[in-house]
């Protein structure tokens, strides 16, 4: 868990089969140009719920990234699903959400659904890259119990980061609040993120 990406890490995506979820359609542009770039070959997109049930009954994966949010059935419903109905083929692969809410509360939500990762937006190829990278390393035991079904949710303590001797003395508090304004709309987003003319 505690390996950096460091650049002589050397991953082989070229034959994976990834699945990735999202009901945004320019965030699943976004999501799979970036797997893409990682040179995975057979990347199948989904922008249902629905529709990702559907591969997943036909089709093995090697890796599912799905966004969190979604109308009707969400990303964390899904995991449930696919951890006691997707099949014994699919049953166990790793799974990464990505999510723009990372509120504690959220982030155990995921975690007991069966998530091995979730990843926070605006998502950074590196991030991914690394998350994927620990995922394919990592040895967690898979517990499938009553009420869950996943890889174990306890991580080794191996101790700080390699190069590291722990935290900071100057990194913010691992609690730093809660939002003092609600989240924004697409609206206010794509307005914020729009060119404007300026007159010079």
């Amino acid at each position: 868990m505690t390996d950096a990406l460091l650049p002589s890490t050397r991953i082989n995506l070229e034959r994976a089969t990834v699945l990735v979820l999202d009901d945004n359609g320019p965030s699943l542009d976004i999501l799979s140009q970036v797997v893409s770039g990682f040179g995975v070959k057979q990347l199948l997109r989904a922008e249902s719920v629905a529709d990702a049930q559907s591969l997943v009954r036909t089709k093995t994966f090697d890796l599912i990234i799905s966004d969190v949010q979604m109308p009707t059935t969400d990303g964390i419903e899904f995991i449930q699903w696919l951890r006691r109905e997707g099949g014994e083929s699919n049953r166990f692969i790793p799974v990464i959400l990505v999510t723009g809410h990372t509120r504690t509360s959220q982030i155990f939500k995921v975690r007991d659904a069966g998530a091995n990762f979730m990843v926070a937006k605006p998502i950074t190829p590196k991030v991914l890259l690394e998350r994927i990278f620990w995922v394919a390393r990592e040895d967690r035991a898979f517990i499938e119990c009553d009420t869950y079904v996943g890889p174990d949710r306890r991580f080794k303590h191996e101790g700080p980061p390699p190069g590291t001797d722990g935290r900071r003395k100057d990194d913010l508090p691992a609690e730093v609040g809660e939002a003092q304004t609600p989240n924004m709309s697409d609206d206010e987003i794509a307005n914020l993120m729009r060119p404007a003319k300026v007159q010079i």
